[in-house]
């Protein structure tokens, strides 16, 4: 029996159920005590990896020669497999909230419920007769065979019941969740959906033999890849909102820190040579430093802003049916690119207190206009070149 054409479908989505399982650690280890949703989802992966690691043909036989008793690594496999069930749901009754004394008694009762199916697992495979070692087609070889009939029926019961409750519970959150978190179920809705394909192709096999026919290859041959496709599903489901939240966080930091590189550069005159942070340092970290370099610069302005240039520029914007905000970005930055002139002009400065806009500029927005803004380019035009001073990063 070659074993080494079912390493794709029992490896690779142990590893991807591993990796997710090792990606949510740090936060399990954080809020392991506190928080049983963080416990749950964490027993579901725990669980389910080592379904597949246990599932491969070569640990199975490894197991029931260590062991001595044929096919004793088929109750353990499914006991694994009966105990992810009952994680899962755990899993939907904290996500789900509510009373917690209710909550409480839910989780006793699945735990009470699956631990019946587990021992009586154990039990109908202590009643049955299962000498030849089947580490393929177990299900199928023995569909006929007293009490184990009832073993097989069991798991896959306890199985298809789960995952039938936990995808259409999942889905009816669709509606009420968004972005990351909405994709990241989606993803288990359909993993859950594939599960119970699984279930049904299984139990397809099994009764076919129960008719006198033939359908094993269902069994053996179309039920492991979709097993590894449902892994994969569930792994990515639970990995995407974590993960995609954190890429979304790091582009748009960087995304901004690029836009701010304009700003950056307007203010280049009034730099007092600050700390230059590594290229190394996280974006996050030098973001923070350019838009404070930014803030420092614009608070040295202030006594050079003229409102009026300011009023004239926003006008002018309105006049040529700009968005508002696109207005207010532009005439921001015509006062910015204004007092730079004056303070390099030496004139006098309008005041401490002297007026700036009503709110804080969006930077982002102020940067964008300094390169490319009608009003910016028309002020410049007007009152001539200036020298502009080299790019600045960071």
């Amino acid at each position: 029996m070659d074993s080494d054409k079912f390493y794709i479908p029992y490896l690779i989505p142990a590893a991807i159920l591993t990796l997710a399982f090792a990606i949510r650690l740090p936060v399990m280890m954080r809020f392991w005590r506190i928080d049983p949703n963080v416990r749950s989802v964490g027993g579901l992966l725990l669980l389910a990896s080592a379904v597949f690691y246990c599932g491969r043909p070569t640990t199975l036989a490894a197991m029931n020669r260590g062991t001595g008793i044929a096919n004793f690594a088929a109750p353990t496999l499914y006991t694994l497999l009966t105990l992810f069930c009952a994680s899962c749901l755990v899993m939907i009754i904290h996500w789900r909230g509510g009373d917690p004394r209710r909550v409480r008694r839910a989780g006793w009762t699945i735990g009470i419920v699956y631990s019946a199916v587990v021992a009586g697992l154990w039990i109908t495979f202590a009643f049955a007769d299962v000498p030849v070692e089947r580490l393929r087609d177990l299900d199928t070889y023995y569909a006929n065979t007293p009490w184990m009939r009832e073993h097989i029926l069991l798991y896959l019961g306890a199985h298809t019941i789960a995952c039938a409750i936990t995808s259409v519970v999942t889905w009816s959150w669709l509606r009420q969740v968004s972005g990351w978190l909405r994709s990241g179920l989606v993803l288990l809705v359909i993993g859950f959906i594939l599960n119970l394909c699984y279930d049904s192709v299984k139990l397809a096999a099994v009764i076919a033999r129960w008719t006198g026919h033939d359908l094993d290859w269902l069994s053996t041959y179309v039920a492991p890849p979709i097993a590894a496709v449902c892994a994969l599903f569930i792994a990515v489901g639970f990995i995407l909102p974590h993960a995609g939240e954190a890429l979304q966080r790091i582009w748009t930091d960087y995304y901004h820190f690029r836009c701010l590189a304009p700003f950056v550069k307007e203010l280049a005159p009034l730099d007092t040579g600050s700390l230059r942070l590594p290229r190394r340092s996280p974006i996050s970290r030098r973001l923070v430093q350019r838009r404070t370099r930014i803030s420092d610069g614009l608070l040295r302005l202030q006594p050079y802003m003229d409102p009026a240039v300011r009023e004239r520029a926003l006008a002018e914007a309105l006049a040529r049916d700009e968005a508002p905000a696109q207005a207010a970005a532009g005439a921001d930055a015509v006062a910015v690119v204004a007092a730079l002139r004056r303070l390099r002009e030496g004139a006098e400065p309008e005041g401490e207190d002297a007026a700036g806009p009503a709110q804080a500029p969006d930077l982002v927005a102020v940067s964008k206009a300094l390169r490319r803004s009608p009003s910016v380019i028309s002020f410049r035009a007007r009152t001539g070149p200036a020298d502009h001073p080299e790019s600045v990063t960071s």
